[in-house]
């Protein structure tokens, strides 16, 4: 069986996982946690005790980085085996992402093949949107159907953490360049993510070693959320939120990925998204300072938690599960986690 051949079926699958008759501490519930998760691996062979997790249903997606997929083919197999070990178990089809943003950043010697800031001088959505196709056609022919791109945060110098990462300075360009790249990566039915949300332009240090705290005024940050918007509006299927906090949507200086008001209140309520959240990697100094920081994440009105790990997002697991089954993290917010995350597992089963 190819690794995505009956995945339309399969999709059906996690369907019972959030049946009605779930309760905490039941089978169903390990299930329902394990969706929620995307992992990382060590080196370019997955170990026994990966495989056996996501043979389990603790797992629903995984990330690749560079060293894990030295080739094309390699990629190709790896995904493979791991999806496999899914359909073993009888669960949905594993998610697969990488970065592959272009230029520097890209995880596999393929397109797209300009970085975001060479797109920004050109300044064409018609080359931004064949740029995003022919990564998507790339992607997918290896078995990869996530790609965590682009990035739509305006940064406020060129001196910005981001560098070549980001279009331009100017977030009306952005949201023209950034939605094309979209829809060209969606075309050739890879989901594409819109990050990081509600955007690090102005942010001091990267989040990835720092916990950040952005005191942009308001005013600054809502102008700065225009790509987010037209990416919104074009049917963006992900959206990463950041790590950074942002006291003028959330005086508490919350990471946004652990924030209500961020998550549900801006990007769910007034933003209106109602695809696919996915944090930025939990294991960074904002979020992980938090006690019980999943359960958090899954409470703000996060579905999938990142982690570039094995034993962090083991970890994780463990965590939202004990909390699921305490009931400090209820099951109708798994539930509809597990939902959108049906449908989109179900959309990219379609040809």
């Amino acid at each position: 069986m190819s690794p995505r051949s009956g995945f339309a079926a399969a999709a059906l699958a996690i369907a019972c996982v959030f049946a009605p008759a779930a309760s905490p501490g039941s089978p169903s519930l390990a299930r329902l946690v394990g969706q929620t998760v995307i992992t990382g691996m060590a080196g370019t062979k997955p170990s026994s005790a990966l495989l056996a997790r996501i043979k389990a249903g603790q797992v629903g997606g995984v990330i690749f980085f560079a060293a894990n997929i030295p080739t094309p083919s390699a990629a190709k197999a790896l995904i493979g085996t791991l999806q496999q070990a899914a359909a073993a178990g009888g669960n949905p089809p594993l998610l697969v992402a990488v970065d592959q943003e272009g230029g520097d950043v890209r995880r596999l010697p393929g397109p797209p093949d300009l970085s975001e800031a060479a797109l920004g001088t050109l300044g064409s959505p018609a080359k931004a949107q064949a740029e995003g196709k022919a990564a998507g056609d790339y992607l997918r022919a290896i078995g990869v159907d996530v790609d965590l791109a682009p990035v739509l945060d305006t940064p406020s110098s060129p001196g910005n953490f981001l560098g070549d990462r980001a279009y331009s300075e100017n977030a009306q360009l952005n949201a023209r360049l950034g939605p094309a790249f979209v829809a060209g990566l969606q075309s050739a039915h890879v989901a594409a993510t819109a990050k990081h949300f509600p955007g690090l332009g102005t942010a001091p240090a990267s989040t990835d070693v720092a916990h950040v705290y952005i005191t942009t005024p308001k005013s600054d940050l809502e102008a700065r959320l225009a790509p987010f918007r037209a990416a919104i509006r074009g049917g963006v299927k992900l959206v990463m939120v950041s790590n950074a906090g942002y006291r003028a949507f959330d005086p508490s200086g919350l990471p946004a990925v652990l924030s209500p008001r961020i998550v549900d209140g801006l990007l769910r309520t007034r933003l209106g998204y109602r695809g696919v959240v996915v944090s930025d990697a939990l294991e960074a100094p904002g979020p992980s300072g938090h006690p019980n920081t999943p359960e958090l994440a899954l409470r703000a009105g996060v579905d999938l938690l990142l982690y570039t790990a094995e034993s962090t997002s083991a970890a994780g697991y463990g965590s939202a599960l004990a909390a699921a089954r305490a009931g400090t993290l209820p099951l109708a917010t798994l539930e509809a986690a597990n939902a959108r995350i049906a449908a989109l597992k179900q959309w990219l089963s379609r040809r």
